[in-house]
């Protein structure tokens, strides 16, 4: 027996929270009974409805890897008509963006139909680490570096401790390359952390996601995960 927001997830309709969301609105049905108490458990012979229609516990999971390059949006559909990272994968799965990256955001993105791994990398709570590097306009200082590191209030609140290091400062051009290591996944993060301690982000890039890299890939092409990473993504989160 499995609670019913993590049997939904697992499907890859949609990830836990947002399960738990739909249950408590009534809109999934166990056995033709709408179900509303989080927590409710159900077998995998259940006959489970969501928004009327079947749930398919039985879809295969798929995991692909995407080097994002700059000016594709990270969703599903846009309502702008720009490009997504969809058009960039194959189509005969339906799968979903774990997080997002900004439109001028280049890097690692994980797409994947498994909802339950993507609430655990998701979730503030896990703590998952991803690198960015940014070209930041100015030379940036130590003391701002050490800021960084500690928290800085942005949209109101405190961010997490992080890790920040300078790879390259160039007088000439006025710019530094810093290497940023944070624990969260908030709306633009990482500019408005430069942006707080009096700088501002030229280009963005997402060096590492946990573990994952994209350095053998070229911009824009994708690769699925193996079995062996995709376990030791539930790993990395479940400790």
């Amino acid at each position: 027996m499995e609670r019913l927001q993590k049997v939904i997830a697992s499907s890859g309709y949609c990830s836990r929270r947002k399960a738990e969301e739909l249950i408590v609105e009534g809109k999934v049905k166990v056995n033709g009974k709408v179900i509303t108490e989080l927590g409710t458990k159900v077998d995998y012979n259940d006959t489970v409805l969501v928004n009327g229609k079947p749930l398919n516990n039985k879809e295969e999971k798929t995991y692909y890897l995407l080097n994002k390059p700059r000016g594709v949006v990270t969703t599903v559909k846009d309502e702008k008509d720009r490009k997504t990272v969809m058009e960039l994968i194959p189509n005969d799965k339906r799968v979903y963006p774990v997080g997002r990256l900004d439109y001028d955001t280049t890097g690692v993105l994980i797409l994947t139909n498994d909802g339950e791994l993507t609430n655990l990398l998701t979730h503030p709570k896990n703590h998952v680490e991803k690198t960015y590097i940014a070209k930041v306009e100015g030379l940036v200082m130590k003391q701002d570096l050490e800021k960084l590191c500690n928290g800085v209030i942005i949209d109101g609140k405190k961010t997490s401790r992080a890790k920040a290091r300078i790879k390259k400062m160039d007088k000439k051009t006025n710019h530094t390359i810093v290497e940023l290591v944070i624990y969260e996944g908030r709306n633009h993060q990482v500019k408005k952390m430069f942006e707080a301690i009096g700088y501002k982000v030229l280009k963005l890039k997402r060096e590492k996601f946990s573990f994952l890299s994209v350095s053998n890939l070229k911009s824009g092409e994708y690769r699925l995960l193996s079995v062996k990473e995709v376990k030791k993504l539930y790993s990395e989160v479940q400790k």
